[in-house]
């Protein structure tokens, strides 16, 4: 059994990382054409946190990812990753200071390997100016399979991949570049109860290794186990944000998916 000494530092350890803000979106709003799709949003999001984001289809989830990931820059509002203002940086950029992301649809590279899939993000994504050779490359992407469960089909096409192997995959690609922050994209859509299952473990094995994880997800259940705190937003607004057993209680959150 764990001394209680060793439990209250590993709490400590964890609080002091989660008290260093990592992610910190200031007043973002993004546009597209009239409809105003983000709406002056800000939030922090702290080292070693496991947050979920929830909201009706179409309110701005994946919105607010696509303007903190770098695939879209706000009419407004600053974006701020480990201390650094990326808000005009490219993607790649980003990637290479440790933010990755999947997408709701996987799309990998349809005519490599699983394990060639790993390279350009483990050689593009890679930090510091020095390249992998290709022996390199394939034990680091092999490593990476192996610890989803793929290693057996690294040298295979991804055209047989169940739905599944698809999302374990993209975790995959987003791992290659050896991320800070982690923004998990529906990843458990149209997958079964165990398959579900599946993928939360994987996702809190990844921040029990210190990985910041933004869960995205309508699996309710998902989130309220996976997250430490849940954020709500409707119609472009940041509406709660809290412990998982607040929001499910918070009357505006009630309000959006249930109506008056």
């Amino acid at each position: 059994m764990e001394a209680p000494a060793s439990r209250d530092a590993r709490r400590a350890t964890k609080e002091d990382r989660m008290s260093e803000t990592l992610l910190a979106v200031h007043n973002v709003t993004k546009r597209f054409g009239s409809f105003v799709a983000l709406s002056d949003i800000s939030l922090e999001i702290g080292a070693g946190e496991r947050i979920g984001i929830i909201g009706p289809n179409g309110s701005g989830k994946t919105t607010l990812i696509n303007c903190v990931s770098g695939r879209l820059r706000p009419e407004s509002g600053r974006v701020v990753f480990g201390g650094e203002d990326v808000t005009r940086m490219q993607p790649h950029r980003r990637a290479q200071r440790g933010l990755a992301r999947t997408f709701q649809i996987p799309q990998p590279f349809h005519g490599m390997t699983l394990v060639e899939n790993l390279y350009v993000p483990l050689e593009y994504g890679a930090r510091g100016t020095e390249r992998p050779d290709r022996a390199a490359l394939r034990e680091s992407a092999l490593r990476i399979l192996d610890s989803l469960g793929l290693g057996g089909k690294a040298d295979e096409g991804c055209g047989a991949l169940s739905q599944i192997e698809l999302r374990k995959l993209e975790l995959a690609r987003a791992l290659a570049v050896n991320p800070r922050l982690l923004v998990s994209d529906e990843a458990m859509a149209g997958l079964s109860a165990s398959e579900v299952d599946e993928v939360l473990d994987i996702l809190f094995a990844l921040a029990g290794r210190g990985i910041t994880v933004i869960m995205i997800e309508h699996i309710m259940h998902a989130i309220m186990r996976f997250s430490e705190r849940v954020l709500c937003i409707v119609s472009g607004k940041l509406i709660a944000a809290g412990p998982p057993d607040e929001i499910v209680r918070h009357p505006e959150v009630q309000r959006a998916y249930i109506g008056d």
